[in-house]
């Protein structure tokens, strides 16, 4: 596909190397000529210096035959003025990164009015990550498949603990629960598991299956953290204000510490229902006082990473049950590891994941629909949900003797809004949502999972 980026910073430049790795024609625009020199010399993309709304820098990109235009500036109005300019032009699809909350609520009328095809928030779809790992405190990490009817986790092996020395092909019977492992992660490498591998502490797995079958096999195996109802966020940026919002929704009590007066002020009348305290969240006083010690779940959002790393490693030491930590340097997770913070989030690599999954669904193939995407194992596995249509190969055939290529996995089948972790003698359905774990970049269509 020939894509057009518009922004090169961290997110543009993200979403640049994913595409250029899976063969798409990439063409970027900045109007920061060292922004544009870094691009240029460090990835294989076309790139253009000049002002994204401008109409013949845009033509210079490509405009006019594009298949898609990623708007990824810092401004809004940038985005949308650039998405109407492609689409004039003859650019086939647009997206553009819009962040102002003040436009979350007119996401339908956006894209209707300025002819878009997706809008990202990057603040929102942290909000939306981080309020999964809350609602299922247990697992490090909760990706969502198929509305949600099938979840896929990730969960870290204790020592000593019922998983540690256990074979997959043993969970079903010792732990009483339908769930598969579809990828171990260990000592920096990727696994995808076949039945006779053993797990020991320090694995790192992500697990497929109902929201009902993954709380019993918790409980089962001694690692079930008891429902959130009291969450403390440091920081009130917009990522505290959407996730206070989806929190309170569910029945959450959510206390906001900000260290900054008129952004109280301003909270306030954002979130009114939510505790807004006035404070440093790095003092420990202001921490105890405003009763972290009470906290079911603690989520650092400021803008400082250490500040983020360094007090949630105080509520770990308070024992707090969820800590989730936001970063913007991703190169921290080896830090945040050693001192046992697993649950982090990284806005711009959530939306570059997010855009990436965007494209792959509209280069599928006849066939299969890809619905969504998911990176896991640093990026080195993809957990990808494809909609079965009729005419696939997988249809009407047993597992069993369906020849998958290695390396792959089908970890669970969507039927209505019934969950199958599959066996040997089950079989794929047209209507079917079948989500498949395999190494990044391998499939485009469902059928790509056979052999020949």
């Amino acid at each position: 596909m020939k894509i057009i980026i518009a922004g090169a910073g961290k997110i543009g430049y993200s979403v640049a190397d994913i595409l250029t790795a899976e063969g798409h024609d990439i063409t970027v625009i900045d109007n920061d000529s060292a922004r544009i020199d870094n691009l240029s010399n460090n990835l294989d993309v076309i790139c253009v210096e000049g002002s994204a709304t401008n109409s013949e820098t845009l033509l210079e990109a490509g405009a006019a035959e594009a298949d898609l235009l990623m708007a990824a500036t810092r401004s809004d109005e940038t985005n949308m003025v650039c998405g109407i300019s492609a689409r004039k032009l003859g650019t086939k699809h647009v997206i553009a990164r819009i962040r102002d909350t003040a436009y979350l609520r007119q996401t339908d009328f956006l894209r209707e009015a300025l002819g878009l095809s997706v809008i990202v928030n990057p603040e929102y779809e942290c909000a939306k990550e981080i309020s999964r790992m809350l609602r299922f405190p247990s697992a490090i990490r909760v990706d969502a498949f198929s509305k949600g009817s099938a979840e896929m986790i990730e969960h870290r092996v204790r020592e000593g603990g019922k998983l540690d020395g256990v074979q997959l092909k043993q969970l079903p019977q010792r732990f009483d629960a339908k769930v598969l492992v579809g990828v171990v992660e260990r000592s920096g490498e990727a696994i995808i598991p076949n039945g006779d591998f053993t797990l020991k502490a320090g694995d790192l797995l992500s697990i497929t299956g109902s929201d009902k079958e993954l709380r019993k096999f918790f409980i089962a195996t001694g690692q079930y953290k008891k429902p959130v109802r009291r969450v403390m966020i440091m920081g009130g940026g917009r990522i505290a204000v959407y996730l206070t919002r989806i929190l309170q929704e569910s029945g959450m009590d959510v206390t906001v510490v900000e260290a900054d007066r008129a952004r109280c002020d301003e909270l306030c009348d954002l979130i009114p229902l939510a505790s807004i305290i006035h404070g440093d969240a790095t003092s420990s006083e202001v921490l105890l006082e405003e009763g972290i010690l009470t906290a079911d779940a603690f989520v650092a959002l400021t803008g400082d990473d250490g500040d983020n790393i360094i007090t949630s490693m105080y509520a770990k030491h308070m024992n707090v049950g969820k800590i989730v930590v936001k970063v913007n340097r991703e190169y921290y997770d080896r830090i945040l590891d050693s001192a046992g913070l697993d649950s982090v989030v990284a806005p711009k690599a959530l939306v570059a994941q997010q855009l990436a999954r965007y494209v792959r669904a509209m280069s599928n193939s006849m066939g299969s629909s890809m619905e969504t995407l998911y990176k896991l194992a640093d990026g080195k596995v993809e957990a990808l949900e494809f909609k079965v249509t009729d005419g696939s190969a997988v249809i009407g055939v047993p597992l069993k003797t369906l020849k998958l290529k290695p390396n792959i996995i089908i970890s669970a089948i969507v039927r209505g809004n019934r969950t199958i972790i599959p066996g040997g003698d089950t079989e794929i359905c047209a209507g079917d949502h079948a989500v498949v774990v395999a190494k990044t970049g391998r499939l485009k269509a469902l059928d790509d999972i056979v052999e020949g």
